[in-house]
C-alpha cells in the first residue's frame, strides 16, 4: 500500500465575533475550511500559513500564535482500485489580518472566502478541519491538542 504524507498550515482569523473561511471545491464537492494548505517542500509552515491566506483571500495576515497540531491518517482509493494510507499533518496557526481587502481565489483549491459569524458555523457546510481549529482557539490548551 503507497503512503503519502502532506503538511499543512491554517489560520484561524477571529475578529468581532466572526471567522474567516475559504470555500474549498473538489468536483461538486464545496465546504468551507479554514484559509491554509500544503507546505512547499523547503518552505517554513509559518511561511506557508502567509502564502496561503494571501492566495485564498486576498488578505496579509499576521501569526499571533501556534494553536497546535492536527494529525489524521485515513485510507483512500487510487486509480485502478489501489489504496493508499494518506497522513495529513496541520499545524494551526492564530493569526489577524494586517492588509489586503477579500477577494477570491481563481484557479486554485478554493473559490471564495468569507467572514461567518461564529455561532452560525455549526449549521455550514464544512470540513471537520474548522471545528478542530475552533476547538483549539477556545480551549488553547496547553499540549496543542484538544482534551478528549
Amino acid at each position: 500500500m503507497r503512503k503519502t504524507l502532506r503538511v499543512a498550515a491554517y489560520a484561524i482569523c477571529v475578529r468581532d465575533g466572526q471567522i474567516l473561511l475559504a470555500r474549498w471545491i473538489d468536483g461538486d464537492r464545496r465546504e468551507w475550511t479554514l484559509p491554509g494548505g500544503g507546505m512547499d517542500h523547503g518552505e517554513d509552515p509559518h511561511d506557508t500559513v502567509l502564502r496561503e491566506v494571501d492566495e485564498e483571500t486576498g488578505y496579509r495576515v499576521e501569526v499571533t500564535g501556534l494553536l497546535g497540531v492536527r494529525s489524521v491518517r485515513f485510507p483512500s482509493r487510487r486509480r485502478f482500485g489501489r489504496t493508499a494510507d494518506r497522513h495529513h499533518v496541520g499545524l494551526m496557526y492564530e493569526a489577524r489580518v494586517t492588509d489586503g481587502e477579500l477577494r477570491y481565489e481563481v484557479g486554485g483549491s478554493t473559490d471564495m472566502a468569507q467572514w461567518h459569524d461564529l455561532d452560525a458555523v455549526p449549521g455550514l457546510n464544512r470540513v471537520p478541519l474548522v471545528d478542530f481549529g475552533l476547538r483549539l482557539w477556545r480551549e488553547r490548551p496547553v499540549a496543542g491538542r484538544p482534551g478528549e
